[in-house]
């Protein structure tokens, strides 16, 4: 079924199927069409996301942000916070389109990402941990400035352009390999899941999407479970290895796509991330962060129900990670 039809009765509050396929137009020239790859002895399939140049999904939320914004938006510059991903894909988005960029980043952030982000152009402010510190810090530095602040996770540019993520995916896997009958995507602020869950369900609605947190810091399936977003403590975030999915509080958009769309939320243990890095990289050849590896980590695991005769497809979400912590923690799991 092809998107546009499949996807005209996705309305009630989420982003409209039209406006999807308007974001995957607008930011087509500018992002990678990410290839589907198998992953040898398992039924899994990796959409990667961490071959983009920003080695990670970020920059496509990024782009269809900026890129609609006035040429006298542009001027007055450009300002995000972020974990690290989002910070690279910001600093990268205002290289390119000549826009003067601010990024507030937390104090325990990937030295990599944060160095990637200076080494694109972009100013960089470093506050504490916790994710309402930075998102304040970045909305102050918008009031005073009148810099745009580009969101994150919570903003339809963000679910729109993310969208094309699963709309990609279901156009090659014919050539890929077997249909796909499960979605496996992290879940962190929430716009990368309800993005991959509504291009999914516009492409095939029988398709089962389903969102994968870390264990230790399950924000995501402790609001599905209260029935309302409930924030966890920063220093639990913490504790797990995928700093990427460290945001305490999934997005009020997000949300709203997430209990529409999608069909289950499971968490993965910190050993089942770090194996899956192992595996991403030996059987798909692809490096994956621990955040990236967290969707592949519950594919190979099987904590979805499993459909007969398909595969499952599991977004590896960003490649941003030191050779050094990369070879540590998979060693570990050896």
């Amino acid at each position: 079924m092809s998107p546009d039809v499949a996807g005209a009765g996705i309305e009630g509050g989420l982003v409209r199927a039209d406006a999807v396929l308007r974001a995957r137009d607008r930011i087509r020239p500018y992002v990678l069409r990410t290839p589907v790859v198998p992953m040898f002895g398992h039924e899994v399939r990796c959409k990667a996301e961490n071959l983009q140049a920003s080695g990670s999904f970020k920059v496509r939320g990024a782009f269809n942000t900026v890129l609609q914004l006035t040429d006298a938006q542009r001027r007055s510059g450009i300002v995000a916070h972020s974990s690290g991903n989002h910070a690279i894909a910001v600093a990268m988005v205002g290289r390119v389109l000549d826009v003067a960029t601010t990024v507030v980043v937390p104090s325990d952030a990937p030295a990599v990402k944060i160095d990637r982000t200076r080494a694109l152009g972009a100013t960089v402010e470093v506050v504490g941990p916790a994710s309402s510190e930075r998102a304040e810090r970045a909305t102050q530095i918008a009031a005073t400035t009148g810099a745009t602040l580009v969101e994150p996770y919570d903003s339809d540019a963000v679910i729109e352009a993310t969208a094309s993520i699963a709309l990609e995916a279901f156009e090659d896997v014919p050539e890929a390999g077997a249909p796909i009958g499960e979605v496996y995507v992290p879940v962190s602020g929430g716009g990368l899941a309800a993005g991959v869950a509504l291009g999914t369900k516009m492409s095939d609605p029988g398709v089962r999407v389903i969102g994968v947190e870390p264990e230790v810091a399950a924000d995501a399936l402790a609001s599905r479970r209260a029935g309302r977003r409930v924030e966890l403590p920063a220093e639990q975030m913490a504790r797990t290895i995928a700093d990427g999915l460290r945001v305490q509080r999934v997005g009020a958009r997000p949300w709203v796509h997430l209990e529409a769309l999608l069909d289950d939320l499971v968490t993965v243990t910190e050993d089942e991330i770090r194996a899956a890095m192992g595996a991403v990289a030996s059987e798909a050849a692809l490096v994956a962060e621990p955040s990236g590896a967290t969707a592949v980590a519950a594919a190979i695991a099987g904590h979805g129900s499993g459909v007969a005769g398909r595969d499952r497809l599991a977004v590896v979400t960003g490649g941003n990670v030191e050779l050094d912590r990369f070879c540590s923690l998979t060693a570990a799991v050896r």
